[in-house]
């Protein structure tokens, strides 16, 4: 499999209570990979599928520990390491109910069109993830669109992760959907849902964006998941567990998913597998295994 998107460093900053803004707030700090392409990369190494990322960085120290890190975790690496631009980097402000991120794309922005088709070429993999991220911002955008069609040209299945609904409503839903029409699988959260299919139940939302890719998959957090494709409909149940940190809880339910569809899958198995890989997630800190 090849996973396409950004690669970068988390901060993470984990608050048990409100924010004291202009004054100080107690809280965890920990510094580790991020990205929801590597994220999603690693799960999937995790979960015994051979994956490749293809992503960028800087030419810096905190560049090569990230890339260390994902070959550590079973990941192979196919990462341009730009010259004079710094690592991207994101902080995570992680609460008891919510994360918000404050990002610095950085080299994630570099993204190259010819470094994306390069790898896909020459890999043997029958499925491409890309992030939505690549999409939702002018300087990696070429290079999003370059991953869909050559692996459209490959006859490759195609999946894509809405990433963020913020720069999604910059860019606009029907940008998007253009850019992402016939992709096989399109995964979205409640607020990406909302932003690219308007106001209604998950379901409802599902079955509209399944006009313009063949399956869609809603994500409710504990409220499990909905998956639209073929004109029918298929629920998905959360599995219960304490959550420590729901960063990367995505990341990992889209590893699950994905790598029980490619391997043949029904709907209903894939959306427990990524329930299952989402619940392992939030039951740790961190958005790796």
């Amino acid at each position: 499999m090849i996973v396409v998107g950004d690669l970068v460093t988390d901060v993470l900053v984990e608050h048990s209570g409100p924010i004291q803004i202009g004054s100080d707030t107690n809280a965890s700090i920990t510094v580790r990979g991020g990205g929801q392409a590597a994220n999603t990369a690693a799960w999937l190494a995790h979960a015994g599928v051979p994956v490749t990322l293809v992503a960028a960085v800087g030419d810096d120290p905190a560049g090569r520990d990230r890339v260390a890190e994902l070959v550590a975790a079973g990941v192979r690496c196919a990462v341009r390491a730009h010259v004079g631009a710094p690592t991207g980097s994101v902080v995570v402000l992680a609460g008891p109910d919510e994360r918000t991120m404050i990002t610095d794309r950085g080299a994630s922005l570099l993204l190259e069109p010819a470094d994306v088709v390069a790898a896909i070429t020459a890999s043997t993999a029958r499925h491409l993830h890309l992030s939505g991220y690549p999409l939702l911002h002018d300087g990696s955008r070429a290079a999003g669109l370059a991953a869909l069609a050559a692996a459209s040209d490959r006859g490759m299945t195609t999946s894509v992760d809405a990433a963020s609904a913020a720069p999604l409503r910059s860019v606009g839903a029907e940008a998007f959907l253009t850019w992402v029409r016939g992709t096989d699988l399109l995964l979205c959260n409640a607020d990406e849902a909302d932003v690219l299919a308007g106001p209604g139940s998950a379901a409802a939302q599902a079955d509209r964006l399944a006009a313009t890719v063949r399956n869609v998959v809603v994500k409710q957090g504990a409220a499990g998941a909905c998956w639209a494709g073929d004109g029918q409909i298929w629920r998905g149940r959360s599995t219960r567990v304490p959550m420590k940190d729901p960063t990367g809880a995505g990341d990992a339910f889209a590893a699950g998913l994905i790598a029980s569809w490619c391997s043949g899958g029904t709907p209903q198995a894939a959306l427990a597998a990524g329930a299952a890989l989402g619940a392992e997630a939030v039951a740790k800190v961190g958005a790796r295994p």
